[in-house]
């Protein structure tokens, strides 16, 4: 059944950039679909976060489309075909598990960076590995972190890591022009991505969940100040401060009862 409806899904992206399909979709290249690719991947971990199965599913399908019009465009070039994506992704999976599909015992990360390097060439510049520099900044840190543990470099303990953010905290106070205050915050937020990892928390996800508490505490209190007649505008730094901490407290508050009931 999965796969008669593969079938129909590629046939319908053909259809799409046939000479009677969609002219949107047949103006599309590799370059142009590029945002979308990425806001797709972003929409899954929202659809994850929510925990809504039938918004997960939708979105893993969009996902899906940006695979399957990729491929649709290679084809048209000549270069590959989506036949080709899936074999290649086999290949891989097969490759990349010694331990199940061959004589190897027990996952190792270490293994899986060295089969990585050996794909690609012996490209590896480090033991750190061929890391993706497209990737968001935190996530990038934290994969760097992941690889550097795996050989052996790592902090023994949290404590060693929290004096790593310190320190970084107070070279950042210390540093005087915008080119170091840029380096030196850097370091800081590489040491966070750090101690998130030791904390077993994705510094990604955390600092999107804080931009949205961000975002929704700011609507209720832009509320707030329209309900009393006020401008947000019109207000002083010291006026909109209580305002914002009053929204706090709200929040705090329905958060108990909703905990009591």
């Amino acid at each position: 059944m999965a796969g008669e409806e593969f079938e129909r899904l590629v046939e319908i992206m053909e259809k799409l950039r046939s000479g009677n399909g969609c002219e949107w979709d047949k103006a599309q290249t590799h370059e142009t679909l590029k945002p979308y690719l990425i806001e797709e991947a972003y929409e899954v971990l929202s659809a994850i976060d929510s925990r809504d199965d039938d918004e997960l599913k939708e979105e893993l399908g969009d996902v899906l489309l940006q695979v399957v019009f990729h491929a649709q465009i290679a084809k048209e070039r000549l270069a590959f075909t989506i036949d080709d994506v899936i074999n290649v992704l086999n290949e891989k999976l097969i490759r990349r598990h010694p331990h199940v599909f061959g004589s190897a015992e027990g996952y190792s990360y270490a293994r899986w960076e060295e089969i990585k390097a050996e794909e690609k060439g012996n490209k590896k510049k480090t033991s750190i590995g061929d890391v993706n520099k497209a990737l968001p900044g935190l996530l990038m840190a934290r994969r760097v972190q992941e690889n550097a543990s795996a050989v052996g470099f790592d902090w023994t303990k949290t404590e060693e890591v929290w004096a790593k953010v310190y320190e970084e905290m107070e070279e950042v106070k210390s540093a005087s022009t915008n080119e170091e205050m840029e380096e030196e915050i850097g370091d800081l937020l590489f040491a966070v991505a750090n101690l998130s990892r030791f904390l077993n928390v994705d510094p990604e996800r955390a600092v999107r969940k804080a931009t949205e508490k961000f975002i929704d505490r700011f609507g209720k209190m832009e509320e707030l100040i329209k309900n009393e007649d006020k401008k947000l505008e019109e207000l002083s730094p010291q006026v909109l401060d209580e305002y914002w901490n009053r929204i706090k407290d709200e929040i705090k508050e329905s958060a108990k009862g909703n905990s009591n009931q």
